[in-house]
């Protein structure tokens, strides 16, 4: 592949998903070879969008299709008909779709906290399904789903989350954002996310300018705020189920797994973070200081330590 591969400008795709509610385009981003098999997904938070993974994704174009989709609510998708599908399995299942679209084969995973949480509710999905499939009689149990999923990337996000952590994104997430001038979106994405740690001026506009919109004279966010709505109060026991499956998938990857924390993290407690060590031998974990969360994966001892692990 030459050079240039890995400094253009990502090409823009959708991919048509379901929803019980119906139908929704998702888009995505691609760097790198069309042709190439060896595809990374990179699967960004709550409120950002697959733009997030440019600096990360222009260093490992050479060696992979890196494909960076913005989740349904965000970015270029679609907004859900139906809000009360703004969930994991809602992600998970639009992943799938994309993966068959891609048909990889090897599959490498980096998720930025809810994108983590994608990633075990969709390795989670993949096991029980194979697990739990019937046997066809003479014909034999059915075709495994094609996921051929490698080497998983955990940035700052745990199969258990802190609660101080959830209440913190909380309190902005649902709240309309409407600015007279792109600096005054910018100064509000650096209020709401120190937790990324140092940026200068540049990055900080590289880190709000594809998650505000301009409408008129004005910047609004880019995402459904109606995603919200799942921040309200769940039940103990739901909770506690979904935590227990989301362990279940960590504790069986099967591949390498690299944990990405800020050490002043308020998301992953550096508790679940020793867990997931010890419950997962093949896992490692890299703390970068002076950052919460999330790291954004534009330093360059951030981006080192993601392509080390994966080209190892």
């Amino acid at each position: 592949m030459n050079a240039s591969a890995a400094t253009a400008e990502p090409r823009l795709d959708t991919v048509t998903c379901v929803s019980p509610a119906g139908t929704h385009r998702m888009a995505y981003w691609q760097w790198g070879n069309p042709a190439n098999d060896r595809v990374l997904l990179c699967v960004h938070g709550l409120t950002r969008s697959g733009r997030d993974f440019d600096v990360l994704a222009r260093a490992l174009a050479p060696h992979y299709r890196v494909v960076c989709p913005d989740v349904v609510g965000r970015g270029r998708s679609d907004w859900l008909i139906d809000p009360a599908y703004y969930a994991i399995p809602q992600y998970a299942a639009d992943m799938l779709t994309l993966i068959a679209r891609l048909r990889p084969a090897r599959l490498d995973w980096i998720g930025t906290s809810m994108g983590g949480l994608i990633g075990l509710g969709l390795a989670g999905t993949v096991a029980l399904s194979a697990a739990m499939r019937p046997d066809r009689g003479d014909l034999g149990p059915g075709p495994a789903p094609d996921v051929p999923l490698g080497r998983v990337v955990m940035n700052d996000i745990g199969p258990a989350l802190s609660a101080d952590g959830l209440a913190r994104i909380g309190e902005y997430v649902g709240q309309e954002g409407r600015f007279d001038s792109f600096e005054q979106a910018v100064d509000y994405v650096r209020s709401v996310s120190a937790g990324f740690g140092p940026h200068d001026q540049a990055g900080w506009e590289d880190l709000t300018r594809y998650v505000v919109n301009r409408q008129g004279d004005h910047w609004v966010k880019h995402y459904d705020l109606r995603i919200a709505q799942a921040f309200a109060p769940q039940a103990p026991t739901a909770l506690q189920a979904a935590e227990q499956l989301l362990w279940g998938a960590w504790d069986h990857l099967p591949a390498e797994a690299l944990i990405l924390r800020g050490a002043q993290s308020d998301l992953l407690p550096r508790e679940v973070a020793r867990a997931m060590l010890e419950r997962n031998p093949r896992a490692r974990l890299v703390e970068f200081e002076g950052v919460g969360h999330a790291p954004t994966l534009r330093a360059p001892d951030q981006v080192a330590a993601v392509r080390d692990f994966l080209l190892a």
